[in-house]
């Protein structure tokens, strides 16, 4: 169910040249609706899917992961092969990440990409919380919308889910393992002033894909959401220049690796969710091994562990930050937004490893033992 509005997926009737536009995360349909019907305007069968999760509400989003986002881009895809001859992608932000992954694995089906502010790391130190923070926290409050242009429309959630968040973390580690497999005609556009996601995104595609066509365009009077910024008119004519470029052969797939790679892309696309029992059975220097662990000299038994004064106080301030972000997250007390929590957990967790680590050490540094 869509209770965002204009959020329900859609299908632009055209010609044999269809187009798959994807959106970003937490978005939805709406957040794209003026560059996709552009390209129905030019006469292109045009198909925007509502990913799982979106369009309704962020809890339900919390419930979707990643596979979820692809298995729905990639059926589209395949709805989109009933119609058309030729297909080009078309994705913004998260979207560009699944138009990615969908490239890698189907490249032989697609005739050209578009991205959009791809977006396929974040490589803020915070991020690297959220596999923890996602099972005491389960959503939090997002920044304004991150369009120049005065009163935009509705087409996104207003907290970002953290479950969420930590899948679609999955999702870039695996596209930018596999972005040499990319060896299509490319157009990547972005934003030099987006707040959302980092210009450098857009670089990290650009110097590891094998395409022998790229096409960059950069957008000076947007942030993150161009199409319903004040250069979407630029990014409609670049991507009708870059349609009619492919389809006319002026740009042309490259061939950089070899049909082997689209294999094991392909497969570590079906097992990339699976968890696999690496375990083998016993060889002989298993044993060997295990000799040597039995006859290695084993210290005595470490003393129960403690907490000293100084150690309590590290967890009473690790406490009081875990309710700090109970009380953000569930009401409207803010006062200095995350930072005090970002602080105090730093501290605290600083301070408890440097007292455990230090705690009844007699040896002076270099002494021989």
């Amino acid at each position: 169910m869509n209770l965002n509005p204009n959020s329900a997926r859609f299908t632009l009737e055209g010609g044999k040249i269809g187009v798959l536009v994807l959106h970003g995360f937490t978005g939805s349909p709406a957040s794209i609706a003026p560059w996709a019907k552009y390209f129905n305007q030019l006469g292109y069968t045009v198909l925007a899917p509502c990913l799982p999760g979106h369009g309704s509400s962020w809890q339900q989003m919390n419930k979707t992961t990643w596979q979820d986002w692809y298995k729905a881009s990639e059926q589209s895809l395949l709805e989109l092969q009933k119609k058309c001859d030729r297909i080009f992608i078309a994705g913004f932000s998260m979207g560009g990440a699944l138009a990615l992954r969908l490239c890698q694995v189907r490249s032989s089906e697609i005739e050209g990409l578009l991205l959009l502010n791809p977006s396929i790391h974040d490589r803020r130190w915070f991020l690297k919380l959220i596999p923890l923070l996602k099972y005491f926290i389960p959503s939090i409050k997002k920044g304004p919308t991150d369009i120049a242009a005065p009163n935009p429309i509705k087409h996104a959630y207003g907290r970002t889910p953290l479950k969420a968040l930590d899948s679609l973390r999955k999702l870039w580690q695996i596209v930018q393992r596999d972005l040499y497999l990319i060896d299509l005609p490319i157009m990547v556009a972005y934003s030099i002033n987006d707040h959302a996601v980092d210009p450098a995104n857009a670089t990290t595609v650009i110097d590891n894909i094998s395409s022998v066509d790229i096409r960059e365009v950069v957008f000076e009077n947007s942030y993150h959401n161009v199409a319903l910024d004040y250069d979407c008119e630029q990014l409609n004519i670049e991507s009708k220049l870059f349609i009619q470029d492919v389809l006319s052969d002026q740009l042309k797939q490259g061939s950089d690796f070899n049909e082997n790679d689209l294999v094991d892309a392909e497969f570590d696309s079906i097992v990339s969710g699976l968890s696999l029992d690496e375990s083998s059975p016993t060889t002989y220097l298993d044993e060997l091994d295990g000799i040597y662990e039995v006859e290695r000299f084993k210290p005595p038994n470490p003393r129960s562990f403690v907490l000293n004064k100084n150690q309590r106080l590290s967890v009473a301030t690790l406490i009081a930050s875990a309710m700090y972000l109970l009380a953000y997250n569930l009401t409207e007390f803010e006062v200095l937004g995350l930072w005090p929590v970002v602080i105090g957990v730093s501290a605290a967790v600083a301070n408890l490893i440097w007292d455990t680590a230090r705690k009844d050490d007699d040896y002076e540094d270099g002494a021989a033992i």
